[in-house]
């Protein structure tokens, strides 16, 4: 009777062990479209609707690289790419202006295999940042690019450039004159707080983290940084273990809000070593991060993570962030306001 209820009780732990190892996804992805602002009526029912379809259209052409077995950075590129394309975000078309009026951006993308990272920053003329990013991960010897260089580098690799008129927008004109006109009211000593939705300057910045079926973990960001920055200001996205971060043994990491903070916090690098050396898990390494550190220091912004057991993180301090998962075994889930 005893053998019978041992036998019995290993072959309920065993069954227990393997229906877990089961049910946890072997790959998936998570991603963001920037945070800030972005409170209930703030949008309309229009531009709810637009944001909705384009996070699940990312969601899906992600979903789908991944289950065809192919490479995490694959996913991370391609979504990032349809999103750059995108006028809806502040990441290729559509990116915010400088206090000069013209478009300067910024990309970077991490291999979690073997912590290859490439990024550029500064550049004017590249459709697709994060595709220049994985070139210069690829083929150079070199982290980063900025600017001429980067353009430079980008034209001895095929890379089309297109002109400055391809990104620009009537609303982010529209809004970087109100900012201007807001500036110089509060030079004469007016005191002005209305702030339009297209002149938040927090939001829009995109990123994607994924996990693949080979267990290797891949993020990358895409950015027009902040409107009207100062001529030659980089934030957080391209910078390795700020606002981007991939590694096997922990986890992959897009960060976006107020970039300043975020480099100063080592946001994104960060989370991953609490996770390896404290033994933390995501989610805990990820809210003692933004909810508590981010936020001490007086920064306001969010990460999207997802590790190498394919549990995922949002932790955000701001009134929301475009945000979406899609993992193996699941249905897409998109949100944008603090549910």
């Amino acid at each position: 009777m005893k053998k019978r209820l041992a036998s019995f009780l290993i072959f309920a732990l065993l069954f227990s062990i393997t229906l877990s190892a089961q049910q946890k996804p072997k790959f998936g992805l998570i991603l963001h479209g920037g945070a800030g602002s972005i409170k209930k009526g703030s949008l309309t029912p229009k531009q709810e609707e637009d944001y909705t379809k384009m996070l699940n259209e990312c969601l899906q052409i992600g979903y789908k690289i991944l289950e065809e077995g192919k490479p995490a950075l694959d996913a991370v590129e391609a979504v990032i790419n349809h999103m750059e394309d995108s006028p809806l975000f502040n990441a290729g078309k559509g990116a915010v202006l400088t206090s000069d009026g013209v478009v300067e951006l910024d990309a970077a993308v991490m291999n979690g295999a073997n912590l290859a990272a490439g990024a550029v920053a500064g550049v004017h003329h590249i459709k697709n940042p994060i595709s220049l990013a994985r070139l210069v991960m690829e083929k150079s010897k070199h982290v980063m690019l900025i600017s001429d260089g980067a353009e430079r580098f980008a034209k001895e690799n095929n890379t089309p450039l297109v002109d400055q008129e391809y990104f620009i927008i009537p609303a982010r004109l529209e809004a970087l004159k109100r900012i201007k006109a807001r500036e110089e009211e509060e030079k004469k000593g007016k005191t002005v707080t209305s702030v339009s939705y297209w002149e938040d300057t927090k939001r829009g910045t995109v990123g994607v983290a994924a996990l693949d079926v080979n267990g290797n973990l891949a993020a990358g960001t895409s950015t027009g940084g902040v409107m009207n920055k100062k001529y030659g200001r980089v934030g957080d996205s391209p910078i390795i273990g700020a606002g981007t971060y991939a590694n096997n043994k922990t986890c992959a990491v897009s960060a976006t809000g107020t970039g300043e903070y975020f480099i100063r916090l080592s946001v994104t690098k960060d989370i991953s070593s609490l996770m390896e050396y404290k033994g933390m898990s995501l989610k805990d390494a990820a809210d003692e991060v933004i909810m508590k550190k981010l936020g001490e220091l007086g920064g306001d912004g969010g990460i999207i993570a997802i590790d190498k057991e394919g549990n995922i993180a949002w932790p955000f301090n701001t009134d929301g962030m475009f945000r979406g998962y899609y993992l193996q075994g699941g249905q897409p889930v998109v949100k944008m306001y603090k549910d």
